[in-house]
């Protein structure tokens, strides 16, 4: 019987194109899934190849290489663990297990803790760049048993994407959950990102009457430059294309309604837990479950004033001021997650390398940028870096685009477009840079209602005042 380099449980699109990256790597792979069809699919689909399709979790487990790898592409939450009970009794101390779906780090860090007394190592790995990706080179976040990485690092290395300079998109993160952490934070500026592009979009349509295919051309140009980025591209691709069935734009018989998975409602979550500041993060959330409202938003829009129609700016300084706004809110949505990876690692001492992370997210994933080359050139030169928009080079770009940034939220607000994301993002930049916030008057309030006491100015300590005797 032919020993294989990896089993993959989970032959999904996703497992199944990480076992077809393998395949062309090199790797010989044995692949399992609970669903006969898809065990049938990938049979069907590796035919030839060094690959099989296992009936079973003791096959795929003894026709595997000691020590075994094992990785698990499979839903995320109590499915892993469920999975994990069962092929258990088939590993051997010494035996390497992955996850790479989409789990909640803690969940990464108990099931971390819980195998490595029974001598199994295991690794959350976060994988980006969808399905496409997974089949030509996904962005990959290793983290856990730090003892499993010379094992597994040749294999991800391998099929990870790669940089313009030859570097691959996969580097350890550190123990612990830092690996899944890592993804989640990624997502979080995702969601940031896609959700200002939209706004942008929005703005496109209701201020200049602009066609999608004109916003192509728009989106298209400017992915030229500073902004250039996947994400800008697959906009592109969207706005150009034509519904066959109507002739319409495929984008405008698409129901204003979004999704998520939950990555980015984590990543919101664990920022308020952190106290970390990440206003941009959590408005592309809220912006999603806003969307899911359609029919109370149908019949408050029937309801609720607005503003009264007014003429806009000429297009092209419409585009122009546009075109900083998108750049400066991505600088503050990095900025921000960038934050809470710091914080996140202050509080799990991960030793985070936040270059690293930089340069991995360069290519294969969702928000692969070219704006990342500055952030990892940013913290390779200033490790300790407190705050992105501190670095000399995203402090001149936020000098050069927070006025294009201010006219577009103005735009959006006396127009009446909804612009979450922009405004929290210029609300972050200001507040950042402001050496005194309201802050005093509102400790003074807690101290008034609570006896909170607060903090002097001209002195040291703390201070209480009956301030209604």
């Amino acid at each position: 019987m032919q020993a294989y380099d990896l089993g993959l449980i989970g032959l999904g699109v996703m497992g199944e194109n990480l076992a077809l990256n393998l395949l062309g790597h090199g790797y010989a792979v044995s692949g399992f899934d609970l669903d006969a069809g898809k065990r049938q699919r990938f049979a069907d689909r590796t035919r030839g190849l060094q690959a099989q399709a296992a009936h079973s979790l003791a096959e795929l487990a003894g026709c595997l290489q000691r020590p075994r790898c094992v990785w698990l592409m499979v839903p995320a939450g109590q499915a892993v663990d469920s999975v994990l009970a069962e092929l258990l009794p088939h590993l051997s101390p010494g035996d390497v297990v992955m996850d790479g779906g989409n789990t909640l780090y803690t969940d990464t860090q108990r099931r971390l803790q819980s195998l490595a007394g029974l001598g199994i190592h295991f690794v959350g790995t976060g994988v980006s760049g969808g399905e496409e990706g997974a089949l030509h080179g996904p962005a990959l976040m290793p983290g856990g048993a730090a003892t499993a990485w010379p094992r597994i690092k040749p294999m991800l290395q391998a099929i990870a994407a790669q940089t313009e300079d030859g570097q691959p998109c996969c580097e350890w993160m550190g123990p612990g959950g830092s690996g899944h952490f890592v993804k989640m934070v990624h997502n979080g500026i995702e969601y940031a990102d896609m959700q200002t592009i939209c706004e942008a979009y929005a703005l496109m349509h209701h201020l200049l009457g602009m066609s999608p295919a004109e916003m192509s051309a728009v989106f298209r140009a400017w992915n030229q430059g500073e902004l250039a980025s996947y994400l800008m591209g697959i906009t592109a691709d969207i706005l150009a294309h034509t519904d066959p069935e109507t002739g319409r734009a495929l984008v405008d018989v698409i129901l204003d309604t979004a999704e998520q998975k939950g990555t980015g409602k984590w990543a919101s979550q664990v920022a308020l837990d952190l106290g970390v500041t990440a206003p941009t993060m959590v408005t592309a959330v809220f912006a999603r479950t806003l969307s899911s409202l359609h029919g109370e938003r149908a019949q408050a829009a029937r309801v609720l004033p607005g503003p009264a129609p007014r003429p806009a700016a000429p297009r092209e300084a419409v585009l122009a001021h546009l075109h900083n706004a998108l750049l400066a809110a991505k600088v503050c949505a990095y900025a921000q997650g960038f934050s809470l990876l710091k914080a996140a690692d202050r509080e799990h001492q991960w030793q985070l390398p936040m270059g690293t992370v930089a340069s991995v997210w360069r290519a294969g994933c969702i928000i692969r940028a070219r704006v990342l080359e500055d952030i990892r050139a940013s913290f390779e030169h200033a490790p300790d870096l407190d705050n992105l928009l501190m670095a000399p080079h995203f402090a001149a770009v936020m000098a050069r685009c927070h006025q294009g940034l201010r006219e577009t939220v103005a735009m959006g607000a006396l127009h009446g477009v909804a612009l979450p994301s922009f405004m929290s993002a210029l609300g972050y930049y200001d507040a950042y840079r402001s050496a005194r916030l309201p802050a005093n008057l509102l400790q003074a309030q807690r101290d008034y209602f609570g006896a909170h006491t607060y903090q002097r100015i001209d002195r040291p300590g703390q201070f209480h005042t009956r301030w209604n005797p």
